[in-house]
């Protein structure tokens, strides 16, 4: 059962609180940075590039919604920025960003892995 669940009943709305506020600090956190890596770092876009890359990604959101498919919206953002960065040219592209960002996606699954087993036994013990 939950922490959150078992401390509230059967309210799930402290759930969903707490999700959101969770998203929302990492995105106070952290959106700045990711906004200037994607947007400054990466590839150095002029407004018709930007226009291009944010219609991509919507395309491909907007597609793999109707067909139900689950995609992340970070990802196809980012594919998309590089995308029009390598369409002008492949050295437009700073590859060193885009394979830190690559290793950050990859990491991303065992590292959250090993931190949801972390507090699954740290929960655990404290019953």
């Amino acid at each position: 059962m939950p922490l959150i669940t078992s401390l509230a009943g059967n309210d799930h709305v402290w759930d969903k609180v707490l999700c959101a506020t969770v998203m929302a600090a990492g995105t106070w956190a952290g959106g700045w940075r990711i906004i200037r890596t994607l947007g400054h770092k990466l590839v150095h876009l002029k407004p018709i590039n930007r226009f291009a890359a944010e219609a991509t990604g919507a395309t491909i959101l907007a597609v793999s919604g109707k067909l139900g498919m689950p995609v992340s919206i970070t990802h196809s953002i980012t594919t998309s920025i590089m995308g029009v960065g390598m369409a002008r040219s492949l050295r437009a592209l700073k590859w060193t960003v885009a394979e830190r960002i690559v290793w950050a996606w990859v990491m991303t699954i065992p590292g959250t892995g090993a931190l949801g087993w972390t507090w699954y036994r740290l929960l655990h013990l404290l019953r």
